[in-house]
């Protein structure tokens, strides 16, 4: 089994502009995918979301989530990370993290900007502290 502090996943998830795609459940049960921008810091994925989304009630209702990176082009690969969320609602980390999120998908220029956006009353800061960690590199080798 891999781990997330294992240094080609850490490298794999912190490529580039990936998205994960978190792993939730509905109110009614049905499972439910939605991709989130997100940040390793330390050995935790951190992303932000509403509060009042589907992502952020189901977080709510109890930490187990799921998330997958993947590569989606040869060789492909994938990183998928169970665990328990631990959701924060500081304002001031809220903020500091939403902008740290926001440069890496729209550049430091744009960071603040969307940090500000992002780090607001009503959003969650959702720290996903791995239980599990499966890695498949070079699928197509």
């Amino acid at each position: 089994m891999a781990s997330i502090t294992d240094e080609k996943v850490r490298g794999f998830l912190e490529h580039g502009t990936r998205t994960g795609k978190i792993g939730y459940s509905a109110t009614d049960g049905r499972p439910l995918t939605v991709p989130v921008w997100f940040v390793l810091e330390a050995d935790e994925i951190v992303f932000t979301t509403g509060g009042d989304t589907a992502k952020g009630v189901s977080i709510g209702r109890g930490p187990r989530l799921a998330m997958c990176v993947d590569l989606e082009e040869q060789p492909y690969a994938f990183v998928q990370v169970q665990g328990e969320a631990m959701v924060s609602e500081n304002p001031d980390e809220l903020l500091r993290m939403a902008t740290v999120i926001a440069a890496r998908y729209v550049g430091t220029e744009r960071a603040e900007e969307f940090g500000r956006r992002n780090g607001v009353p009503g959003e969650l800061l959702v720290r996903l502290r791995p239980t599990r960690v499966v890695a498949e590199f070079d699928i197509t080798a």
